[in-house]
Parts: structure tokens; C-alpha cells; sequence
């Protein structure tokens, strides 16, 4: 079924009975509030709480927009295509999804070997911790990531824009995914491949190249300290981040190493990376961490005392 329109694209999504579609749409609504009401509280967290004041954090709160920026660029669509079963969507707000979900996909991962390189300072060199990552080095470092993944998100964004697509309109995604938009081209696309295989090697097998280093160093460290407890402390600190990286990682290595297979499995393996994974990260880092945990639990026994004092005394 093609888009009525040549303005329009047509996004496939899943081809489910009327029953089926409404179980999707209420888990999907799940998700979706699971997803913006944790990143939200680790934002708030992370910026009402003194305590949380430290590059990790900071760089988690970073994470959190990231994810909440992600999960709403694809999921309130679907959300819309699921309930209304309006499956156009307009060439322009194509575009917009995708320079979205481009910039979303580039800054974690950029934030992510960011968060690695703060942990192995903290685990390999921890006496020149706070010299090393002072407030002015933790606002450089995400800026870059930020505009670095903005820069590459408006690269690929504007190169698709220019493309004729004569041919089908069909998106066989649930999301104006760049490979599934540039695959309907009927423009000679040799060069984009060309360029977007170079930007995946240099953007992300060489962040994760990266990522794994500092792991590397940070375990050839606590295999040398001395006490258990010493160990046992160093490898928590970095826990939860190592967690995030195999979520996401995970799935999208998987996704575009693996041999050609059903549209189905890869709409399934897309929703790991652009839905589960911004829902457990706020779930990975309050869980495991005491720090987050007690801001949480003060951040609700302030509230509880402001509710108390207005219903008191008005």
C-alpha cells in the first residue's frame, strides 16, 4: 500500500488484528510513561541534589535527556498509528523524526564513552580524579558530544532530504529509520552507503572500540588492589554504566551484523534499542545505585512534607 500523496510516507509498523492493535497500544502507553517519568526523575534528581553533583552524574543526566528525547521521537508516532490507524506520515515531519532519532542515537553513544572515560579516571588514576574532570572538562565533553551528534544528525537529515523517491513509499519500520527512508530512493544511493559505512566505523565501532579500552584498563586496576572489599567497591561504581552499554550496544550490533532476515525481527530488535533501553536505564542507575536512591527517597519525603504543610496551614 503506498502513501496517497508523493509528499507522504507510509509507515508499515505491525500488522496485528483490531484486539492485538489495543494490547499494543496499552503496552506501548506503558512503556512510553515508565520511560519519561524515570528519566525525568533522574533529571530532577540529579539537579535539585547537591550530593549529585559530580561528573558521573552530570553525564547521566545528559543520558536522561537523551532518552527522553529518543523514546518520544519514536514511540508518540506509534502511539498515534496504533490508536488512529493513520499510518501517513508528511515528507517534512519524516525528516524531523529522523534528525531526531539520528541526534538521539549519536549523542548516546558519544555520552556513553564519555561515562566510560569518567569511570576509568575514577578507577585507574583516582587521587587525580578531581583534577582531571573538573566542571569546566565535564561541560566541554558533552558539548562536543552534543554538537557532534547534532552535526552528523543534520549531515545525514539534509544528504536524504535532496533524494528523489519515485517508487514505493512504504517505511518497512515503525519509525523514519534512515537506512528503511534512503532504501526507498530511486536516486543512485552508492555514495550515501559509502558514507554512512564510514560514519558507523567512526562514530560507533569506534566509540564502542573505546569504551571497551577504558574497560580494559579499569579491570586490569581491580584485578591489582589488594582487599576484596576493594575490589568489590570499584567494580560497583561501575556497574550500572557497563549494564547500559550491553543494553544498548547489544541489540544495534546485532541488528546491523547480522544476515538478512525478516522485517518483523528487525522492527523487534529497533523497538530493544529505541524503547526498552531509555525505560531500564533509569530503572539500571536508581536500582543499583545507593547515591540515587537516597536522593529519591529524600526528593519524596520533601514532597510528602510540602503536601502536609499546604494541607495544614494552606
Amino acid at each position: 500500500m503506498n502513501a496517497s500523496s508523493e509528499n507522504e510516507f507510509y509507515i508499515v509498523a505491525f500488522s496485528l488484528s483490531s484486539v492485538k492493535q489495543h494490547w499494543l497500544f496499552l503496552g506501548l502507553l506503558t512503556i512510553y510513561l515508565m520511560a519519561l517519568l524515570g528519566n525525568l526523575l533522574i533529571i530532577i534528581l540529579v539537579c535539585l541534589t547537591p550530593k549529585l553533583h559530580t561528573p558521573m552524574y552530570f553525564f547521566l543526566c545528559n543520558l536522561a535527556i537523551v532518552d527522553l528525547i529518543s523514546t518520544s521521537t519514536c514511540i508518540c508516532k506509534l502511539l498515534a498509528i496504533t490508536m488512529t490507524q493513520d499510518h501517513g506520515i508528511t515528507f517534512l515531519w519524516c525528516m524531523i523524526q529522523m534528525f531526531f532519532f539520528i541526534l538521539c542515537a549519536n549523542g548516546e553513544i558519544f555520552i556513553l564513552t564519555s561515562m566510560a572515560y569518567d569511570r576509568y579516571v575514577a578507577i585507574c588514576k583516582p587521587l587525580q580524579y578531581f583534577s582531571i574532570m573538573r566542571k569546566k572538562v565535564c561541560i566541554i565533553m558533552a558539548a562536543i558530544s552534543w554538537i557532534a551528534a547534532t552535526s552528523n544528525a543534520l549531515a545525514h537529515t539534509v544528504l536524504t532530504s535532496i533524494l528523489q523517491f519515485c517508487k514505493s513509499h512504504d517505511i518497512n519500520n515503525f519509525f523514519c529509520d534512515l537506512y528503511s527512508v534512503i532504501g526507498l530512493s530511486s536516486t543512485d544511493i552508492t555514495s550515501r552507503k559509502v558514507f554512512t559505512f564510514c560514519e558507523v566505523v567512526l562514530i560507533t565501532i569506534l566509540q564502542f572500540l573505546l569504551t571497551i579500552v577504558s574497560y580494559i584498563f579499569i579491570f586490569s586496576t581491580v584485578v591489582r588492589i589488594s582487599s576484596s572489599a576493594g575490589q568489590m567497591k570499584a567494580l560497583c561504581s561501575c556497574t550500572s554504566h557497563l549494564i547500559t552499554v550491553i543494553l544498548f550496544y547489544g541489540p544495534l550490533m546485532f541488528l546491523y551484523m547480522k544476515p538478512e532476515a525478516s522485517k518483523e525481527l528487525d522492527m523487534l530488535l529497533s523497538m530493544l534499542y529505541t524503547v526498552a533501553v531509555p525505560t531500564l536505564n533509569p530503572l539500571v542507575y536508581s536500582l543499583r545505585n545507593k547515591e540515587v536512591r537516597e536522593a529519591f527517597l529524600t526528593f519524596i519525603k520533601e514532597i510528602k512534607l510540602n503536601v502536609y504543610e499546604f494541607l495544614i496551614f494552606g
